[in-house]
């Protein structure tokens, strides 16, 4: 029986191991990278076959580099004492679960390195332009809450989470496979770049008044809760709208309209934060803000996918 209890508690000791190691990667964000890349490659089929080699490792070296962002923003949030056990959300690892910030340092620093050594194959198989535009990406993913001047303490949180995880993403991974650029793969990249920065507001929104005591300078916090609210609804309607306009006045296949599937999630995400103040009441409408990304990128994706084929 002592050995059963003892057996059963390594087991679970295991467990929690594996779940701390996977929370800190902060996957409810990496949609966030999933979802620029397999729009990109999706988008690329109408002239060229896709090379599944060049996707995966786009696909991991991005999420790689998510990964390693959200450790930089772990590691440096506990160096400034930002991060306590009484932290809402997925972060404080640190302070929470115990685990050392060298580790947490060290591993971003690995997963960065993995990256590279895939960038490396993605820049022998298409153009080596990209090694810049990537280590620009690592640079920005390591600023944003590490140097002297943070990314996140200012109001660029959002433009500049939207563009290197947005358009950037997209049109690499559009460009690793067709071997160009098109109009058409700019102007679809655009609502995808700006749910990406929704995502970063409506984290903004939720620790505004955490940020505001930490003397962070986030959009939120200059414009106030509730016209950040506003700002996220505009943000959600101007992404739908956009679908629309490029299908009546761009000539884009109706097939796209099924992004409207996803509709309910920004209307939940924006209801959730009217009225709340207390970060674990935001949790939620955090959640759907993600979630709007995610359907609205994936349903983009399958509409493409349905007007080559159908």
């Amino acid at each position: 029986m002592h050995f059963q209890a003892e057996r059963k508690e390594i087991i679970q000791k295991r467990k929690k191991d594996w779940r701390v190691w996977w929370k800190m990667t902060r996957p409810h964000t990496l949609t966030a990278s999933f979802v620029p890349v397999t729009l990109g490659t999706v988008m690329a089929l109408e002239i060229t076959d896709i090379h599944f080699l060049l996707f995966f490792a786009m696909l991991v070296a991005s999420l790689l580099i998510q990964a390693a962002t959200n450790m930089f923003n772990e590691y440096y949030d506990f160096k400034k004492g930002l991060d306590t056990e009484e932290s809402v959300g997925i972060g404080g690892t640190i302070v929470r679960d115990g685990v050392h910030p060298k580790v947490v340092k060290n591993l971003a620093w690995t997963f960065v390195g993995i990256s590279v050594l895939l960038g490396i194959y993605i820049c022998a198989s298409s153009s080596w332009w990209i090694a810049l535009i990537g280590t620009i990406s690592i640079l920005v993913g390591y600023l944003y809450t590490g140097g002297p001047m943070p990314i996140a303490y200012t109001p660029f949180g959002e433009l500049m989470s939207g563009l290197f995880m947005g358009i950037n993403i997209i049109l690499i991974s559009y460009f690793i496979q067709a071997g160009t650029i098109t109009t058409s793969s700019i102007l679809v990249s655009i609502p995808v770049t700006i749910l990406i920065g929704a995502i970063n507001l409506s984290n903004n929104i939720r620790d505004l008044d955490g940020d505001k005591k930490s003397g962070r300078k986030t959009l939120a916090i200059l414009v106030g809760r509730k016209r950040a609210i506003n700002i996220l609804a505009f943000l959600f309607a101007i992404s739908y709208l956009w679908i629309i306009f490029l299908i009546i006045f761009q000539g884009f296949t109706p097939w796209l309209l099924l992004v409207l599937l996803s509709i309910p999630k920004p209307i939940t995400a924006v209801k959730g934060f009217i009225g709340k103040t207390i970060p674990a009441e935001m949790m939620p409408a955090m959640k759907a803000t993600a979630q709007t990304n995610t359907f609205f990128g994936l349903l983009l994706s399958i509409g493409f996918i349905f007007s080559y084929y159908f």
